[in-house]
């Protein structure tokens, strides 16, 4: 999905940097409570820490879990794969046929111009044919290529011709830069092809923030040892 609206990627945004705050606060925690040789913070630093280290796993599993499922289709003559949202998690379909939730997705994808840009890199026919298209271009900027419609150019197909499939995309798709085939289920899986792809990124970074902290805990364990010992024997 374009980076050029901010806005648009502020829900994914939002948790990470307030993953990331949570985390400088503790680590405040942690540090004056290891300067200070005081075990109470230290106590309070690795009960909040563990809390985190429990919910970056259970994102983790999860995010396994869900992004399992869903692969492209090879077509013949076609460099990219196309996508069928049935193939993605229950999770993904309930998410994207949710009406609110399309409705703010549709919204970025026209305002990112995605669509409209296909005709600037791709000058000729020629080159668009033998293009490697993202999920989102292949599933939301064209009608799926069973439907049969000519491409005129990147951005045109010639509607005058009655679709050889039955797939209800192919009614669904129009030229207009602000339809196009946005309100397809082929649209819809190429976004949770575009989120399954972001989300093992996170996952995998999540698996090693999961070491790190785990390592930075048992850290936290042997100063609040030493933060007792020392009052013990004060």
């Amino acid at each position: 999905m374009s980076t050029h609206h901010d806005g648009c990627r502020k829900s994914l945004t939002l948790p990470v940097l307030g993953l990331g705050a949570f985390i400088f606060l503790i680590s405040i925690i942690g540090f004056m409570g290891a300067l200070k040789n005081n075990s109470i913070l230290l106590w309070i630093y690795l009960i909040m820490l563990c809390f985190i280290l429990v919910a970056i796993l259970v994102f983790t599993v999860l995010a396994f879990i869900i992004t399992n499922n869903g692969s492209g289709h090879n077509v013949a003559g076609l460099r990219y794969k196309e996508y069928q949202l049935q193939d993605y998690s229950s999770w993904f379909l309930k998410q994207l046929n949710n009406t609110r939730n399309w409705k703010h997705l549709k919204s970025c994808l026209v305002k990112s111009e995605d669509c409209n840009n296909l005709s600037k890199k791709y000058k000729t026919l020629k080159q668009y044919k033998i293009a490697k298209l993202t999920p989102i271009e292949a599933g939301c900027c064209r009608p799926p290529s069973e439907c049969g419609y000519p491409a005129v150019n990147a951005s045109y197909y010639d509607l005058s011709f009655h679709p050889i499939s039955s797939n209800k995309d192919c009614k669904l798709y129009k030229n207009s830069r602000a339809i196009k085939c946005y309100n397809c289920d082929s649209c819809k899986a190429g976004v949770a092809q575009y989120m399954k792809t972001e989300w093992r990124v996170v996952a995998i970074f999540n698996v090693v923030l999961f070491v790190v902290l785990s390592m930075v805990y048992l850290v936290g364990c042997c100063a609040r040892r030493n933060a007792t010992s020392s009052r013990s024997k004060a």
